[in-house]
């Protein structure tokens, strides 16, 4: 998830050299491919007080991603628990035994917890969670994996092969343990843009209405749709959709209406509003837009979260080392930058909110360290909730 070189330096891969190296609101609008729903009301904000009054509950567990084969970086999956009132991490160990999981995603069932390797030989690991058992590894067929997802049925684990320009499906069984491979697809065409020198698949996810699943592909600038065959677990092209040249798309979020997504272009330093077609799975990349960095700051922003109602948006800046604050418009089809907030990390590699949608936490990767944040759910201001937990080379915080 870096910048826009290539190649390796002292083994690394390009994705970890560039995380360990040390306004105006804008709008930008898009048609939808369809008649876009009613726009939620927003709710009022609350008073202070009552955004602060919580009824005490248990802790609840937070997975950490990592590197393994690094200097610095951990041993294994990190394990811990949070308050979800207020957002305290206390560290409960490691799970060993898994190399390099600097990605991790839950079952639908909340049974079964599944990371990338993030290797030359890339694989996939499933663990479960009850016993913290190890349920065996699959290879995904490509190197450097950096992104898995699960398919909402449950049925599936989605994979994308950074270094290979690959992605990936393995079917999942009652048990959560993962099957043979049923596809895997190398994003041959278009060429690769500008910088670049191969594809570089960067995420893999299931569109809100499940009818497709689609993959970013930082080194082809290009987000492609797949039908995916619900009992075989193949892939067949759909469409494909075209960033700017150079773009270098890292992540896409939808909106909960499902007719919009948020795109972040790492390599331009921009985002676009996309629109999208449940009916053809096509997505319709709108004009570039600010991430708040600061001008003049070498940024390369990662992940984009959307509020559960849809009313706001957020995106991590790496190198600015902030959160970028959105207000989602009309219908999910604007983004109004509102403002930045300090991670108070470096390197927020990736973003993730609590199941309630209260917290968010940051994974910075170069600081090693987990920032967490209080969500006002009226009006979508952040403010640091503690200070942030110690976590060797954090790029992923998963909280359940």
């Amino acid at each position: 998830m870096g910048s826009g070189t290539e190649g390796t330096r002292g083994g690394w891969s390009r994705r970890r050299f560039v995380g360990a190296l040390g306004g105006v609101a804008a709008v930008v609008a898009v048609p939808a491919p369809a008649a876009p729903p009613a726009e939620r009301p927003r709710r009022a904000a609350r008073p202070a007080a009552a955004a602060t009054a919580r009824t005490p509950a248990a802790p609840r567990p937070l997975y950490l991603g990592t590197y393994t084969s690094v200097d610095g970086g951990g041993t294994g999956i990190g394990l811990a628990t949070y308050d979800p009132a207020t957002g305290a991490i206390t560290g409960t160990g490691t799970l060993t035994g898994v190399a390099d999981p600097s990605y991790l995603a839950v079952h639908p069932d909340g049974r079964t917890l599944y990371a990338v390797n993030e290797r030359a030989a890339g694989s996939v690991t499933a663990v479960r969670l009850s016993d913290r058992r190890i349920l065996g590894s699959r290879s995904t067929g490509g190197a450097g994996p950096c992104h898995v997802s699960v398919h909402p049925t449950g049925r599936w684990l989605l994979s994308a092969d950074y270094t290979s320009g690959s992605v990936a499906v393995h079917p999942i069984d009652a048990t959560g343990a993962l099957g043979e491979r049923t596809a895997l697809v190398t994003h041959s065409s278009p060429a690769p843009g500008p910088g670049q020198q191969g594809p570089h698949a960067h995420q893999f996810v299931t569109s809100p209405d499940g009818g497709h699943v689609l993959a970013v592909d930082l080194g082809t600038d290009t987000v492609y749709s797949y039908r995916l065959d619900p009992a075989r677990g193949t892939l067949t092209e759909a469409a494909q959709a075209h960033t700017l040249p150079g773009a270098g798309p890292h992540h896409l979020t939808f909106h909960p209406g499902g007719r919009y997504a948020y795109l972040a272009d790492e390599v331009g330093n921009t985002v676009a509003v996309c629109g999208y077609d449940p009916a053809t799975g096509r997505v319709t990349v709108g004009d570039p837009q600010s991430t708040g960095s600061a001008a003049g700051t070498t940024n390369y922003p990662a992940e984009f979260l959307v509020t559960a109602d849809g009313a706001y948006a957020f995106l991590a800046n790496r190198g600015d080392n902030t959160l970028a604050r959105y207000a989602v418009e009309a219908a999910g089809a604007r983004l109004r930058l509102l403002d930045t907030v300090p991670v108070h990390g470096d390197f927020p590699r990736q973003i993730a909110f609590s199941p309630d949608g209260g917290l968010l936490f940051a994974a910075n990767q170069r600081s090693g360290t987990v920032s967490v944040f209080t969500v006002d759910r009226g009006s979508g201001e952040l403010r640091l909730a503690g200070e942030p937990f110690a976590s060797p080379v954090a790029v992923c915080a998963l909280p359940l």
